[in-house]
């Protein structure tokens, strides 16, 4: 009996940074023992329970050197939702007695927006900043918003969508004088741009471990000395009593490697993904028509590529690229079968014919030239093909017989 041998199919270039990254040689190196000998419970007192305590610490002393904070102030959670979660939840519930009114931005994260619904629902007061045509909240904005209520303003680092990355620094300079907490979702900002918590003056920040190289479902928040939070988790006094549970230390450790690579490599990584991006949006401009950046030309994530094609509709543009190319419509978190205006386009007010046509490209320190050039060939390729193909078809229409 003779088997064929079928050839594995080449796996797409790989744009899609944002929703989640390739885990990094090294961090599944760190991780090994976690899943070997290292096997022991944080809590216990002997030597099983010491290797797996300290790993947890190393990796906390590594979170905290990459947003230069002290070790204390570092909790891990299962990612940047739970971060975004507790840090929203226990100032508000925490903060009852002063006030109940939360500030943040129409651009956030599906993680802090629906957590505001659920605070909405529960009789607190939430202000939802508009932004300007790059995506920038206006920090009068947020002034002319806080009244003598407010406990919490929570505005994201740098947006999923498009990139554009906040004057966090001068909010948080504002929220100090008022003496409101501080909260920013720095998931897809950690480990791409330089952070220190002592500029950047916030009294929360949540990581997510998977947009930096590390394994899905573990993150981190910070927490400034200091700062009163409700508890969101019950139970045993693990992470300084603030986060029950045991400790996933298997991910805990790969996202402290995660986040020593990423201290490590800034510079080199920032400088390759900046290369990457512009050559992408470079080619694709000389290539085709009617191409749109979104998104702070500037002030913007080094990696991220948000553009409209004009006309274009982008689930077709996905299906006719989507075994070469792998990119998003999108955030791809809270993707449908159907395309639709995203609400960061819409509060950017861009123009519904440009909109509907868009895609979001997102490099990373993976990414190579030889990967870019061919991309920005099978995109332009598709879309030349579907222009003249809708071109094509309105001709038949125009010379066909109407009743």
């Amino acid at each position: 009996m003779c088997i064929l041998e079928s050839k594995p199919m080449k796996t797409p270039i790989y744009l899609d940074y944002n929703a989640t990254t390739p885990h990094d040689p090294e961090v599944i190196e760190a991780t090994m023992p976690f899943l070997t000998n290292h096997f022991g419970n944080p809590s216990s007192s002997h030597w099983y329970g010491i290797q797996t305590k300290r790993a947890v610490e190393k990796a906390r002393g590594q979170v905290a050197s990459l947003l230069k904070c002290h070790s204390v102030e570092i909790i891990f959670t299962s990612g940047g939702t739970e971060s975004n979660n507790y840090a929203i939840k226990g100032v508000a519930f925490g903060h009852q007695d002063q006030g109940n009114h939360i500030i943040t931005s129409q651009i956030e994260h599906p993680a802090v927006i629906e957590v505001c619904k659920f605070l909405e629902e529960r009789g607190f007061d939430v202000t939802y900043l508009p932004v300007d045509s790059l995506g920038m909240v206006k920090l009068s904005d947020v002034e002319m918003a806080i009244t003598p209520q407010t406990v919490l303003i929570t505005i994201m680092h740098a947006n999923n969508e498009v990139g554009t990355i906040q004057p966090i620094e001068e909010i948080s300079k504002l929220a100090r004088r008022h003496g409101i907490v501080m909260h920013t979702d720095a998931a897809q900002s950690a480990g791409k741009i330089s952070m220190d918590i002592n500029t950047l003056e916030v009294d929360l920040l949540s990581v997510a471990g998977h947009k930096l190289y590390a394994p899905k479902g573990v993150g981190a928040l910070y927490i400034r000395q200091g700062v009163r939070l409700e508890k969101l988790l019950h139970g045993a006094a693990q992470e300084g009593g603030k986060r029950a549970g045991t400790e996933n230390v298997l991910e805990i450790a790969g996202l402290g490697k995660a986040c020593e690579i990423a201290e490590r490599d800034l510079q080199k990584n920032t400088k390759h993904m900046i290369e990457m991006r512009d050559n992408l949006y470079r080619g694709l401009r000389e290539t085709v028509k009617d191409v749109q950046l979104n998104g702070h030309p500037s002030e913007r994530l080094p990696n991220t590529l948000n553009v409209s094609f004009k006309g274009v509709n982008a689930g077709e543009l996905l299906a006719e690229i989507h075994e070469m190319v792998a990119v998003s419509a999108g955030s791809a978190c809270h993707s449908s079968e159907q395309i639709s205006i995203s609400p960061v386009l819409q509060a950017m007010k861009v123009e519904p014919e440009w909109a509907i046509g868009t895609i979001r490209f997102s490099v990373g320190k993976f990414t190579t030239a030889a990967e870019i050039n061919q991309a920005t060939q099978i995109v332009s390729a598709a879309l030349i093909k579907m222009r003249r193909d809708r071109i094509n078809c309105h001709e038949i229409y125009d010379k066909a017989p109407h009743n």
